[in-house]
């Protein structure tokens, strides 16, 4: 009687809880996507060409973007599909098929690419043919882009591990270790070089600047520091992108702040509680970063004071706005790229690029813009500057003369 009871029971909440639209097919609009609107383009976006990278990655959340070393596009497909492009062509110069599944890279530096299993192997390929050069197993997942600089090779893993391998056989330099807390979110932040160090932000709200040379750790900031009392709400990974200006470095904190960090000692110059998994991006005078609910944000470099803030990707799972031009361009999980004003967030173009989600930030080289989708797709776009009219000749001066 009391099993029966306790049944009864459970069917009456389960009655319940579809009255209240969570079994039920009612949707909350609070939390449907927003709809595009139709607008006028004031800006002429081209794409120059498209390419099949691979096998995608839908809803693995991996760090695939393309990288660029001046002269080459280099691109990575979740598969184990490295290849190389003309830049201005798209002509595929190489492609290596490494047999493993990536999880994160290319990185490009010093002649070579490398990139990273979702199982922890390291692999380098001569960026010239493609040619790899070794592996290591450094035994543990990577979700942020390895970095290659100084004749080492900095790989960030899921657990709080900053390594340094040795470019010449693959062998470890030095590794720090940072705390890991009980919960924590998926994914990491690429690590980025500020002068002779290394820069990373870890999930237990620090950043951290490391010698290249040695691993010395020179400063430790405490960013986005935990609050609340449940491991859920103290939650402070920095798992998105940081940038760096000048001397100054920024980065943003899950359910923490956003800030400014002086580069030579790890003092926080400034900070506003922005709560941020995507991290931010920077030009010479703005931050762009993006809340959970898609909402975009940019503010002044100097202080953090906004400058603007735009709805029109509410819930749209939208990337990091990158700065592009007079634009900053953002892609969502309808496979689309948004170019918002930098100066006042207005939408200004759209393209498609397929119909997969576009989870990894979009990548400026030179003058182009490089999009990578989920499905393994990579486009490459420019602005159009408008056609000026023919300049009119000076009679005066023709009389002049």
């Amino acid at each position: 009687m009391r099993i029966f009871s306790r049944l009864l029971a459970l069917a009456g909440c389960c009655v319940a809880l579809s009255a209240c639209g969570i079994f039920g097919d009612d949707k909350d609009p609070e939390f449907e996507p927003a709809k595009l609107v139709k607008f006028k383009s004031t800006i002429t976006v081209k794409r120059l060409w498209k390419a099949n990278l691979g096998g995608g990655a839908e809803f693995l959340r991996v760090a695939l973007q393309p990288a660029g070393d001046g002269s080459r596009i280099y691109a990575a497909s979740y598969d184990g599909n490295v290849s190389a492009f003309d830049p201005v062509s798209g002509n595929r110069l190489w492609r290596t098929e490494l047999d493993i599944n990536i999880s994160a890279g290319p990185g490009v530096g010093d002649g070579h690419v490398v990139v990273v299993s979702e199982d922890g192997l390291v692999v380098l390929l001569d960026a010239v043919d493609g040619s790899e050069q070794w592996r290591v197993n450094v035994a543990g997942e990577s979700l942020a882009r390895p970095l290659i600089t100084r004749d080492v090779v900095i790989v960030q893993t899921v657990d709080n591990r900053l390594r340094a391998l040795k470019i010449f056989d693959g062998s470890e330099r030095w590794t720090v270790k940072e705390t890991m807390p009980a919960l924590t979110l998926r994914g990491s932040t690429a690590p980025i070089v500020s002068g002779s160090n290394i820069v990373a932000g870890f999930d237990n709200g620090y950043v951290i600047a490391v010698s290249i040379e040695t691993g010395d750790i020179d400063w430790r900031s405490f960013l986005a520091p935990p609050s609340g009392r449940s491991d859920l709400e103290r939650l402070s990974d920095i798992d998105g992108a940081m940038a760096i200006v000048g001397q100054d470095i920024y980065a943003a904190g899950y359910q923490g702040r956003l800030g400014s960090i002086a580069a030579e000692s790890g003092l926080v110059l400034w900070s506003v509680e922005i709560s941020s998994q995507s991290g931010v991006a920077a030009d010479w005078s703005s931050l762009y970063t993006v809340q959970e609910t898609g909402i975009l944000i940019a503010m002044a470099r100097r202080n953090g004071a906004e400058s603007w803030r735009q709805e029109a990707l509410f819930r749209r799972e939208p990337t990091l706005p990158i700065p592009f031009h007079t634009t900053v361009a953002v892609g969502d999980f309808e496979g689309y790229v948004h170019f918002f004003s930098n100066l006042d967030g207005e939408l200004v173009a759209r393209v498609r690029v397929d119909s997969a989600a576009i989870t990894s930030d979009p990548v400026v080289v030179a003058d182009r813009l490089y999009v990578q989708s989920d499905s393994g797709t990579i486009a490459a776009y420019r602005i159009v500057d408008p056609e000026r009219p023919q300049s009119v000749p000076d009679i005066a001066a023709d009389e002049g003369a």
